[in-house]
């Protein structure tokens, strides 16, 4: 994790190194099983193995599975490639599950010193018992009963002697306190669920804010870093960590969250988004999730950058999706191959060129990184143009394709359009040029220039392709998680985020392999969709665009 000012954690874990404190450094990265990750839990797992691998210590993947209700194996199949995907490997896999009767043990000894009870209330009385912001909560009627019959009723809770919601175990702390987190919470409730883990072994489950504080205490982690939501619950982490008496003491920080633009960063909402259909699953493209991004061509380098780049402090702020988009150009335009792809076609006829004649022209593979060598490409009598390279009743300043003008065709000659086919409705179906053999890119022609250069593909060879091109799926770039009350955020779900056009790539890319990425000429950088593609037919994701406004 890189070293800057705003990376106050890393002040922190220097500082208990220095005096003693620890003597390693341990932290975890804790998800919960219950969806896909997104762009914000990559700052997490960046932020936990990047401060671990400063220090030469270690971290964790750790699945905080404590709900069956809501988790599947599926999920955690995700989270070990996206963390994997990333460029980190985890010294130790670890689930809460683990733990449980750890747990409960440590929930027995809470009842034992009194400090642990079970509660009969509804969830919709244990609500109204709790109180406000402004007003104190009120004790439950079951609060004072004797350890003995706490004990008895939460050994038979465990054996599954009651219904679902009819008893909970909470924690006697203190019903008056401005924390409503320190309001006697629930610590355990009765669930007959089979878990993903440990099976139908269990039909009680530890609440997170139990469980999590206890599985950092056993795993001996030393810094708990989480996001400023959790930093309420802070004195519920500390107050379990000691009245369970657990032996190591770690040590909650919390840093502000990331929030992106056009972006919702909420699991319960992305999860809604595939369960009502909006998107082609969690790894849609247009998904911030980590396994989207994967499938969109983003890469593991172009995020740890851009998270590195967007620091590590308390502060709260959305940053612009531009700033993301650009670390990706940064870490791809060195990398990947020129192209050239048709994503409109416009069928060109040159009527000077001989009829039989293919003609193999060299081109650059990327011209930054000339190490990348070169290639060839076909050139013949008919050829395809982007429908905008030409326009019959052009503005000024239009430098490309228009009857009388003449451009360049990347990689090949000056073309001049002489006639215009067009069918029934008046549509522009096809264009005629001659073509000047002297003007033959790289002879060193200098006779005269023109002002425009477009690209093409081969008429005869050209390979099909499809092409999705993605606007944000969100459309109001001011929308944050407090949406008015008469709208949900279902409300600013993009209809035009996906653009599907049918085209041509150069005949070379008939053997591309999904997540293989290029640079289309004057389109941008796309990726070969791992989901669609075939050998049939090729699909490309656009990345990003070319040109961003964007400025560090």
């Amino acid at each position: 994790m890189e070293n800057n000012s705003s990376n106050f954690i890393k002040n922190i874990m220097i500082e208990d190194l220095e005096t003693g404190k620890h003597k390693e450094i341990i932290t975890r990265f804790p998800p919960e099983p219950n969806g896909y990750l997104h762009i914000g839990h990559a700052k997490s797992i960046i932020i936990n193995f990047g401060l671990a691998d400063d220090f030469e210590g270690k971290t964790n993947l750790r699945f905080d599975d404590t709900n069956p209700l809501k988790e599947d194996q599926e999920y955690v199949d995700s989270i070990k490639e996206d963390v994997k995907w990333l460029g980190y490997e985890w010294d130790e896999l670890r689930f809460a599950s683990d733990y449980f009767e750890e747990m409960y043990n440590r929930a027995v000894l809470l009842i034992k010193k009194g400090k642990a009870y079970v509660d009969e209330l509804s969830q919709e009385e244990i609500r109204e018992y709790r109180g406000t912001l402004t007003e104190p909560g009120k004790d439950s009627p079951y609060r004072n009963r004797t350890i003995e019959e706490n004990l008895d009723l939460f050994e038979r809770m465990r054996n599954g002697e009651f219904e679902n919601g009819s008893k909970v175990l909470r924690a006697k702390i203190d019903m008056g306190s401005p924390n409503l987190n320190m309001r006697d919470p629930v610590i355990y409730r009765v669930a007959h669920a089979t878990h993903h883990n440990t099976g139908d072994k269990w039909c009680i489950y530890p609440m997170y804010a139990f469980a999590h504080p206890l599985e950092d205490a056993i795993e001996n982690v030393t810094h708990s870093i989480c996001t400023t939501e959790f930093e309420d619950q802070r004195p519920l982490y500390n107050w379990v960590v000691e009245e369970c008496e657990m032996e190591s003491k770690p040590q909650q920080i919390e840093f502000g969250r990331l929030n992106i633009t056009n972006t919702v960063m909420s699991k319960r909402k992305l999860k809604q988004l595939v369960d009502e259909g909006f998107v082609d699953g969690w790894d849609d493209p247009r998904m911030p999730t980590i396994s989207g991004l994967r499938r969109k061509g983003f890469t593991p380098g172009a995020i740890r950058e851009f998270v590195k780049a967007t620091g590590v402090s308390k502060g709260y702020g959305a940053v612009d999706e531009a700033m993301l988009e650009h670390f990706v150009r940064e870490d791809l335009k060195l990398e990947v191959p020129r192209t050239m792809g048709v994503l409109n076609p416009l069928k060109v006829v040159i009527t000077n060129y001989p009829e039989d004649k293919v003609e193999m022209l060299d081109a650059e593979i990327n011209p930054e990184n000339p190490e990348m060598g070169s290639r060839q490409i076909p050139f013949s009598r008919e050829i395809y143009i982007e429908q905008d390279d030409f326009m019959e009743d052009p503005p000024k300043k239009y430098f490309r394709l228009f009857p009388g003008n003449e451009v360049r065709l990347k990689h090949a000659y000056f073309i001049k359009c002489n006639d215009v086919i067009k069918d029934e409705n008046g549509k522009v179906v096809e264009i005629h040029c001659t073509y000047d053999p002297e003007t033959k890119s790289g002879t060193g022609f200098t006779g005269r220039k023109v002002k425009g250069t477009i690209h093409w593909v081969d008429a005869k060879n050209a390979v099909p392709a499809e092409f999705r091109l993605y606007e944000p799926l969100i459309l109001d770039a001011e929308m944050n998680e407090d949406i008015p009350e008469e709208k949900t955020f279902l409300d600013y779900v993009n209809a035009n985020s996906l653009e599907i056009v049918q085209g041509f790539v150069e005949p070379n890319m008939k053997d591309v392999k999904p997540q293989d990425k290029f640079q289309f000429f004057r389109h941008g950088y796309f990726n070969v969709d791992p989901k669609h593609s075939t050998s049939e037919k090729m699909v490309f994701n656009r990345i990003v665009s070319l040109k961003s406004s964007f400025k560090l």
